[in-house]
C-alpha cells in the first residue's frame, strides 16, 4: 500500500536532512582531525556520505522512494513514477530538509547556523563534473531500480564514494545538496554565485541519463507497446 503524501513528504525531508548533516558535519570533522590534510578530510567525507546514502535510502526507500534529490524527482516524474503534482512538494520538502540538515551539522560543531560559502567552485570544468556526476547517478539509480531493485542503496552509496573522487566537483550531483551547501561556510561549501551553475549541469545530467536507459532499458509498458 501507498504512503500518504503527507507520510512521503515527511521522509523526503527528514531523510534529505539527515543526508546534509552527514555531508557538512562529516566535512567539518575531517577538516577539524585532518591537521591540513586535504585528502584526508575528503576520504572522511566521501565514506561518511557513501555510508549515509545507504542506510537512508534503506529506511525510507519504502515510504517515499528515498529520492531524496530533486533531479531523481523529476526524472522519476518524467517516467510516470510520481505523479506530476506532487512534484512540487517532494521538491519542497527536499530543499527545507536540505537546508534543516546544513543547519543541524552547523549546531552540533559550534558553527553559525547558516553562512554564505567562499568555498570557489566555479568553471566550465567543474560545470561539467557535474553533468557527469548526475547523469552516471541517474544511469546507476535506472539501471538498477527496473531490474535489481535491492540493490539501488548500495549501488548509489557505491557510485557517489567513486563519484567524489573522479570527478573535480566531487559529485555534488544534486540541486537541494548544492543550493544548502551554498549555506556553509566549510569544507563541504560552494559559493552561492556557483550553484546555479551546477544546479543547472545537474538536471541536464539527469535529463540526458534518463533518455538514455528509455531507449536501453524501456519501461515494460513501453516494450510491451512495441511488440
Amino acid at each position: 500500500m501507498r504512503s500518504s503524501l503527507a507520510k512521503r513528504m515527511t521522509a523526503e525531508f527528514v531523510g534529505t536532512a539527515f543526508l546534509l548533516a552527514a555531508v557538512v558535519g562529516s566535512g567539518i570533522m575531517g577538516e577539524r582531525l585532518s591537521g591540513g590534510n586535504v585528502a584526508v578530510a575528503l576520504l572522511a567525507n566521501t565514506i561518511a556520505t557513501g555510508a549515509a546514502l545507504v542506510a537512508l535510502i534503506l529506511a525510507f526507500g519504502h515510504i517515499s522512494g528515498a529520492h531524496l534529490n530533486p533531479a531523481v524527482t523529476l526524472a522519476d516524474a518524467w517516467q510516470g513514477g510520481v505523479g506530476w503534482s506532487e512534484v512540487p512538494p517532494y521538491l519542497i520538502a527536499q530543499v527545507a530538509g536540505a537546508f534543516l540538515g546544513v543547519a543541524v551539522a552547523h549546531l552540533m560543531f559550534g558553527e553559525p547556523v547558516f553562512a554564505a560559502s567562499h568555498h570557489a567552485r566555479s568553471g566550465i570544468a567543474q560545470a561539467f563534473s557535474e553533468f557527469v556526476a548526475t547523469a552516471g547517478l541517474l544511469c546507476v539509480i535506472w539501471g538498477c531500480a527496473r531490474h535489481r531493485s535491492s540493490a539501488v542503496a548500495f549501488a548509489v552509496g557505491a557510485y557517489i564514494t567513486a563519484a567524489y573522487w573522479f570527478t573535480a566537483s566531487t559529485s555534488f550531483a544534486n540541486p537541494a545538496v548544492t543550493l544548502a551547501r551554498s549555506a556553509t561556510d566549510t569544507f563541504a561549501g560552494i559559493r552561492p554565485a556557483d550553484a546555479p551553475a551546477f544546479v543547472a549541469a545537474q538536471l541536464l545530467g539527469a535529463f540526458a541519463a534518463t533518455c538514455l536507459f528509455r531507449w536501453l532499458s524501456p519501461p515494460v509498458a513501453q516494450s510491451r507497446c512495441r511488440e
